[in-house]
């Protein structure tokens, strides 16, 4: 059992997520930056659907009700066990009643904190997941809240931390043309490729808003709605386009004019408002 001390900004229940279900209409949802996530239940021991915990912006503070293996990984927020300095990206065991902390992580946004046997809340269609847009799974975590430990979990591990390279607050990201090119301008894919995009303040789980040279379209009339996938870059009107992530619609009526390949995506998850990105072209 952890009990929540502090949640931070926006801390939330996370696994694989809920596939099978859009043409019901209901998200995928998941971990955001699903390779962090993998990691620290790979860490723990744990099967890869077991839940985490996703922070955003560091301040969760949790407290083991009895002794626990965690670990923590993806944004690299400084992590203290009472006030003392614990690792990051390695296997961690906690004593009844300590208290794991974390800080505000200088680069990136989402830290995992996975704790062996997995995060035990009632599943919702399958997944104990979080999804802001729908509603569905937990209610973002609040103080006073505890959560169960469950038994997803395999033999103990034998690693004692992960090599991970550095998380980059300029990265780049791979991009395939979208099913609607051709609604857009030619200059529209150049400015696209070659510019550099900066990540809004209306910016969420949902999709990443990003500022920069205005994406002009070739045709005017309305697109009849069709289905999103995560890393898909919808052009609105404004000519501001959104990278969708991990809470995104599962339809939507404006031209995608790329989709942004699965292996970026847990890079994307991690930029935060302010931060820059670049796309480029796949062959």
């Amino acid at each position: 059992m952890l009990t929540v001390l502090a949640a931070g900004p926006l801390t939330t229940v996370q696994d694989l997520g809920r596939s099978g279900f859009a043409a019901i209409g209901v998200p995928r949802s998941g971990a955001a930056d699903a390779a962090s996530a993998g990691l620290a239940n790979r860490l723990v021991g744990n099967d890869p659907a077991a839940a985490v915990l996703e922070g955003t912006a560091g301040g969760l503070r949790v407290r083991a009700e009895r002794t626990v293996l965690v670990a923590v990984t993806g944004a690299p927020a400084p992590v203290t066990v009472d006030g003392r300095a614990a690792p990051f990206d390695a296997p961690l065991t906690l004593a009844p009643g300590a208290v794991l902390a974390l800080g505000v992580p200088p680069v990136g946004l989402r830290t995992y904190l996975a704790v062996r046997g997995g995060i035990d809340v009632p599943p919702v269609l399958g997944s104990r997941s979080t999804d802001t847009l729908s509603g569905l799974g937990p209610a973002p975590l609040a103080p006073g809240d505890r959560l169960p430990v469950g038994v997803l979990h395999g033999e103990e591990p034998f690693v004692d931390v992960a090599p991970v390279r550095p998380l980059s607050s300029g990265p780049v990201l791979r991009v395939l043309p979208g099913p609607r090119r051709e609604w857009l301008d030619p200059e529209a894919w150049t400015a696209l490729t070659t510019q550099e995009w900066t990540v809004t303040a209306d910016s969420n789980r949902v999709g990443l808003r990003l500022a920069g040279p205005q994406l002009t379209r070739a045709r005017q009339d309305e697109l009849p709605s069709e289905g999103l996938v995560p890393g898909a870059l919808q052009v609105p009107p404004d000519g501001a386009p959104v990278l969708f992530l991990a809470d995104h619609p599962v339809t939507g009526g404006y031209p995608v004019l790329a989709v942004v390949t699965t292996a970026d995506l847990p890079a994307a998850a991690q930029l935060r408002p302010g931060d820059s990105l670049s796309f480029r072209s796949l062959p």
